[in-house]
């Protein structure tokens, strides 16, 4: 399989981003075709990528937020998401809400995360992600 592999990345090139092929098609990796009306990404190709970004956002917290362990799993999972969602230097500009967290200041954090432009942006999500923070209880989607 590895000779298979090695052969067909050198015949397709291989791409970490998004590219155009000769057919002017989207196309990523080693000629994966995402275009819409082509194979695109499987069920489980889109859990593998997503489950990597988590895995990734988790190490960054840990990295950057040194008190993000000791977070109960609701309001992890809830930085998780932002993290995810604004990168971990957009987030780490939430000076006031992350200084909230780490003291356990549920409410401050809750409307410190909803008095910003994100909150305007992405709606209902950000609701539900303040008041994870706030209570420390999943929210019915």
């Amino acid at each position: 399989m590895n000779r298979l592999r090695d052969m067909i990345k050198r015949h397709e090139g291989v791409e970490t981003h998004c590219y155009k092929d000769h057919l002017g098609l989207e196309t990523i990796g080693v000629g994966r075709c995402i275009a819409e009306g082509s194979l695109g990404l499987s069920d489980d190709e889109i859990d593998y990528l997503l489950d990597n970004d988590i895995v990734r956002c988790i190490k960054e917290l840990t990295r950057s937020l040194p008190w993000f362990s000791s977070l109960d799993e609701v309001r992890k999972e809830a930085l998780i998401d932002l993290c995810f969602n604004l990168g971990l230097t957009r987030l780490l500009g939430f000076k006031k809400a992350l200084a909230a967290v780490e003291v356990s200041d549920w409410d401050t954090a809750k409307v410190e995360l909803l008095d910003s432009r994100w909150a305007t942006q992405v709606g209902n999500r950000a609701q539900e992600i303040a008041e994870m923070i706030r209570s420390g209880v999943y929210q019915q989607a």
